[in-house]
């Protein structure tokens, strides 16, 4: 390649070799970030966005795993970061559903005259 030329000083010229981002770890990041609060809005919008957040960096993990040397350290800490982020809102989301689903089922049962034993 190009990178070991050497001009009248005799110092080897590099070539301007930019490093490019992890493909998708910014939204990875904010879809696992909203994910997080967003459990509260009945468990049904944090469970899609921490999964789409959770499908996102999985598929930009092995694009980093394939060559991570063209690819910022910064931006694979993103994607852990978006990726730990949708695993707590996922799992934030799923207790608040079942939980809405269970209030759901005990006041159903409350308006039908039997209270079920737990």
């Amino acid at each position: 390649m190009e990178e070991e030329k050497k001009d009248n000083d005799s110092k080897p010229i590099e070539k301007n070799t930019a490093l490019e981002s992890v493909p998708n770890s910014t939204a990875v990041l904010v879809l696992g970030i909203c994910s997080i609060p967003a459990c509260f809005c009945w468990g049904i919008l944090g469970l899609a966005l921490g999964i789409v957040a959770l499908v996102l960096a999985k598929k930009s993990k092995v694009a980093y795993e394939n060559n991570p040397s063209i690819y910022t350290e910064s931006s694979f800490g993103n994607l852990k970061a978006g990726r730990i982020c949708g695993i707590i809102g996922l799992i934030l989301s799923s207790i608040y559903f079942i939980y809405i689903i269970a209030i759901y089922i005990f006041i159903g049962s409350l308006a039908m005259g039997s209270v079920p034993n737990f």
